[in-house]
């Protein structure tokens, strides 16, 4: 099997190789903890599980590190507004500490409920305030940086020969003022800040600050990622993802600085970016809505897992458009799926047909809603051999539980019409067993026969 992956860096989908063999470095882009995560940043989150769980299933070792930002993220992905961290800490009357671990917690149990793969790696900002100096140190050596008269250090983009590549920039409009409010401290408008020095204009009173040779002060959000991936995964490594918003700015920083500091190029092989997840047509937000969490989806009746089948049922390069009935349609399809399952005897065989059909999909950049399609062509094909064997195959790649019996608090007066129905087919009564079956349905749960005996679960 070959797999095919979309390279945001190179425009194209191309053959993957691994810069080592067999083993697979993969830096995932992980969140700012100063809020719960919504749907759209757990999106992504679902399509980096998708993308390690594909290459698992090729026979590759991954080395899987994902950041926490807990410093150094301004209120824009630009060098303006307030640290998010202390903003929230401010706001509750709590330390930028308590802050990053409530929500630290927050989002593990939101992740964890989606069943997403723990990174091996998993690195907080504050913990790696020497590696980062380290880099800056590098770059200032390489002749990337200065310092403006505020006293913050910049990167000056206009040193740097292929800044923009990752996103097709227009240097020559940026450096004209195009679409970017030009700082009075910078040289030039995408110039961006390596470290911020307590003081300096605007950025008075931080809380969390460290000692550096360019005085007392604090990482710029950008340093933080390329310090610690190249710490863990090296001057070069395979994969590095993240939500297609990071391109501009974040993503394209990021190559800038590692490649003036390591003068590897390419810094990182392949960039894999994920799509908006869409509300009545706009990117998630306080103005379009749609910033459910998964706690709150659960509260509405859907499981995480049905919004994990929801994201699969739509390409990771396209936008996903969210709404309480996209949802309800995935929640059925999920519920239907896993009934059908149920009622499947193992076989103990495997069917090769099924699954080779299924990794080509899946190694098809990631073609889940293909994958899907023929997960429910095996389930349906009443000739099929080796079904629960190869569906537990497919589910390692999924994540979808979908051989988990759910653990159902069934009410009484349901329990008593499952106990009727069984005994209505333990004498053959189909007629009576199906009126049962519909009376049950009307109660909001669904009954199917498994092996072991009925199985109940919610509709």
């Amino acid at each position: 099997m070959v797999l095919k992956l979309y390279n945001t860096l190179t425009k194209k989908k191309e053959i993957f190789k691994p810069i080592k063999d067999n083993e697979v470095r993969m830096y995932v882009c992980g969140p700012t903890v100063y809020y719960y995560a919504h749907i759209g940043n757990m999106r992504a989150y679902v399509f980096a599980d998708s993308l390690r769980r594909v290459l698992e299933m090729n026979k590759y070792k991954v080395k899987h590190v994902m950041n926490l930002t807990d410093v150094g993220h301004l209120t824009s992905d630009e060098d303006e507004g307030e640290d998010k961290i202390e903003k929230e800490a401010k706001k509750e009357g709590k330390s930028p500490k308590e802050i990053s671990e409530f929500y630290t917690k927050a989002f593990f149990e939101d992740f964890d409920r989606l069943n997403n793969e723990r990174p091996e790696i998993i690195c907080k900002a504050t913990e790696h305030i020497k590696e980062m100096i380290e880099l800056i140190k590098r770059l200032e050596k390489n002749g990337y940086t200065y310092i403006g008269e505020n006293g913050n250090v910049y990167f000056d983009t206009s040193k740097f020969k292929d800044y923009g590549k990752l996103a097709n920039l227009n240097l020559e409009e940026l450096r004209a003022g195009a679409r970017i409010k030009v700082d009075e401290d910078k040289k030039n408008p995408r110039d961006f800040v390596l470290w911020f020095v307590e003081g300096a204009s605007k950025f008075k009173g931080h809380v969390l600050k460290w000692n550096s040779p360019w005085g007392e002060g604090w990482p710029g959000w950008h340093i933080e990622c390329s310090a610690m991936s190249i710490k863990y995964l090296g001057e070069q490594f395979d994969i590095h993802t993240g939500g297609e918003d990071h391109i501009p700015v974040h993503h394209t920083n990021e190559i800038a600085q590692s490649e003036g500091a390591t003068g590897k190029k390419p810094w990182v092989k392949t960039w894999m970016h994920n799509s908006f997840l869409t509300f009545g047509g706009k990117k998630v937000s306080k103005s379009s809505g749609g910033l459910y969490t998964i706690s709150e989806l659960e509260k509405k009746g859907f499981s995480a897992l049905e919004f994990r089948y929801l994201c699969l049922l739509t390409h990771y390069k396209k936008n996903l458009n969210f709404s309480e009935e996209n949802l309800e349609s995935a929640k059925t399809a999920y519920t239907r799926i896993k009934n059908m399952i149920l009622e499947i005897k193992d076989d103990k065989k495997q069917n090769e047909k099924y699954f080779e059909e299924f990794e080509e999909a899946m190694n098809e950049d990631l073609n889940t809603p293909k994958a899907l399609q023929v997960l429910w062509k095996l389930v349906r094909d009443g000739d099929a051999e080796g079904k629960i064997n190869t569906i537990k195959k497919m589910d390692e790649v999924l994540g979808l539980k979908l051989l988990e019996k759910e653990k159902v608090k069934i009410p009484s007066e349901v329990s008593k019409l499952v106990k009727q129905r069984d005994e209505a087919r333990k004498n053959k009564n189909w007629k009576k067993s199906d009126e049962l079956r519909e009376e049950i349905a009307k109660l909001g749960y669904a009954v199917s026969d498994g092996s072991e005996g009925s199985n109940v679960s919610k509709i």
